[in-house]
């Protein structure tokens, strides 16, 4: 459900702006210099909606047109070429999400949410406000370089700029140009659709080069940062099952689960999810280290089905079964209340008594804990710390933890850093790629209903030569278009704040 303190906080702010610019606009004394310098600066303020325009950047612009118009022109070209693949493409995608999210209102799996490749964001509930500035950060810098691509190809096809801006949206930051409309509509179709899809053509390319950077990151880190000894614990949950004495720390370096080596973050996670889906692992240990289990009283069944035998509700000891030595029935189990850190201390993991038998020469028998179902017993390696033991459901141990796989160099360097950038950069991607997506579909006030209208112009020309039946035929794929996202949005939009 939608967070009520970050609503109200929000409205609140709304509000105030809005009544302040009331009252100074039906101010007698303060009416003309309030407005007079808000237009001095750009400014327009309406309920929700703040926008700033300013003509400063409009010879940075220009400069940006002048540059090898050769380049330019193969540049925007391939721009042109791109936005109309990709307003196909949003179209097809658009109805993908739209099927998984039906899918997912008639199903109670949910792992299904996770599978779709557009989802709604709403700050507070499926984004944590950590993460806000992230958020956007990497949203306005989207929408900048966006309105960049639309600024350049304008000029360069002679279009004047009148100029550049930006907003905010409720909460959500956003950017704009200014285009001369009368030069807009003199220029040729095609040269149009080099203007329309730059937008979104430097989205693409702002999300490859921030995917690139990523992938890049280790190797542009590698003098004061260096990977593959493991990852790196850089926060523990306080209270978590990590926390405590013989816990984690921040700056412990993680190396292994169980028999499961540990070379960075994606190790820990499949690890952890490998350990979760495969049956507990076992132990050898000594036969004569064995205690019977009527040592803390006999073995009883859980309410689950599974068997304890320590009825002393102690924090060390850990109920163990095992095959019994010597048993006529080979498949007669013995339990034993044990010592848990005690006995698994230095000891080989095992899955049958056979592998015990392999690699000691003193009898040995393979010991399992006695969990509940989908309890896991788990030692963590974190030299040269002695192992973390956990007992519980793997994702707790997941969620507990943040973890790097940047381990620094030097000691006065911040273990964040390289968080901060691949963060950011994770960001630029998801948001840079979804406006680039959203902006090609074709539907009204977004760039995709001038893309097809200019792409309708540009091809229909000459099969259907009157232009209102043009104009009727992209309208009726407009209204195609929007209510293809406009669908998506609201369903999105439910499925996120509803549930």
């Amino acid at each position: 459900m939608i967070p009520v303190p970050l609503l109200v906080c929000v409205m609140a702010a709304w509000c105030a702006v809005y009544l302040a610019d009331t009252l100074l606009r039906t101010s007698v004394t303060h009416r003309i210099s309030y407005e007079s310098w808000l237009a001095s600066r750009g400014l327009m303020l309406s309920p929700f909606h703040l926008r700033w325009q300013t003509t400063m950047f409009n010879r940075l612009f220009a400069y940006c047109a002048r540059i090898n118009p050769r380049a330019l022109y193969l540049w925007f070209s391939s721009g042109l070429v791109f936005g109309i693949v990709a307003m196909l493409g949003s179209v097809v995608l658009l109805v993908k999400t739209l099927q998984q999210t039906l899918a997912q209102m008639t199903t109670d799996n949910p792992r299904m949410g996770g599978q779709q490749t557009l989802q709604v964001v709403v700050p507070g509930v499926n984004l944590p406000t950590s993460q806000l500035a992230y958020f956007f950060s990497a949203l306005l810098l989207s929408g900048v370089i966006h309105e960049l691509g639309h600024a350049v190809a304008a000029l360069r096809e002679q279009v004047r700029v009148n100029g550049f801006g930006m907003f905010v949206f409720v909460v959500y930051p956003g950017a704009f140009v200014d285009l001369f409309t009368t030069h807009l509509n003199l220029i040729s179709p095609t040269q149009q659709l080099r203007i329309f899809c730059a937008g979104v053509w430097h989205n693409f390319v702002l999300c490859v080069a921030a995917l690139a950077f990523l992938f890049l990151l280790p190797i542009l880190l590698f003098p004061v940062y260096y990977t593959g000894a493991g990852a790196l614990v850089t926060e523990v949950v306080q209270g978590s099952a990590a926390d405590g004495q013989r816990g984690l720390s921040v700056g412990d370096i993680v190396t292994g689960l169980e028999d499961c080596p540990v070379r960075g973050v994606e190790d820990w996670s499949s690890c952890l999810s490998h350990l979760s889906h495969t049956p507990q692992t076992g132990y050898c240990v000594p036969v004569s280290s064995l205690q019977p289990s009527w040592a803390h009283g006999r073995a009883f069944k859980r309410l689950d089905g599974t068997m304890d035998c320590c009825s002393n509700n102690s924090l060390t000891d850990l109920c163990f079964s095992y095959m019994k030595p010597q048993s006529r029935n080979g498949r007669e189990r013995e339990y034993a209340c044990m010592p848990v850190r005690k006995m698994v201390t230095g000891t080989r993991v095992c899955r049958s008594d056979a592998d015990c038998a392999a690699h000691s020469n003193a009898p040995s028998v393979c010991v399992t804990p006695s969990l509940e179902n989908q309890t896991r017993f788990i030692r963590v390696t974190h030299p040269p710390n002695t192992h973390m033991l956990f007992v519980g459901y793997p994702p707790h141990l997941q969620y507990s933890v943040s973890l790097t796989n940047f381990v620094p160099r030097l000691g006065f360097l911040h273990l964040d850093l390289p968080i901060f950038l691949e963060t950011f950069c994770k960001y630029v991607v998801s948001l840079s790629g979804a406006l680039a997506v959203v902006n090609s579909v074709p539907c009204f006030a977004l760039d995709g209903q001038w893309m097809l209208n200019a792409l309708l112009e540009a091809t229909l020309v000459t099969v259907v030569t009157d232009r209102q039946k043009r104009e009727l035929i992209g309208f009726f794929l407009l209204l195609a278009g929007s209510a293809l996202l406009a669908a998506n949005v609201a369903l999105g939009l439910w499925m996120v704040t509803a549930r």
